[in-house]
């Protein structure tokens, strides 16, 4: 969240953006749990994707990655260009 190109994602921004989520792919092949992107905003509209993953052995989720979506590769945050 540090190293994001697109500017520092702050702890907040993260727990804003994830109250008001949706999940907008799902990845159920992946290893070693399914996944899912994610689309939030924060509170002052700032896009973000979250990837998690579901360990349901644990029954817990993992956060993997969290980053601004690029607008050279994605449209409307939601869909990738091709």
């Amino acid at each position: 969240m540090v190293e994001e190109p697109l500017g520092v994602i702050a702890d907040q921004e993260v727990f804003s953006a994830a109250c008001a989520a949706e999940v907008i792919e799902t990845y159920p092949d992946d290893k070693p749990y399914p996944s899912v992107l994610i689309l939030g905003r924060t509170t002052l509209g700032r896009p973000l994707h979250f990837v998690c993953a579901y360990d349901k052995d644990q029954d817990r989720v993992v956060l993997v990655t969290i980053y601004q979506p690029d607008p050279s590769l994605w449209l409307d945050n939601r869909r990738r260009k091709t």
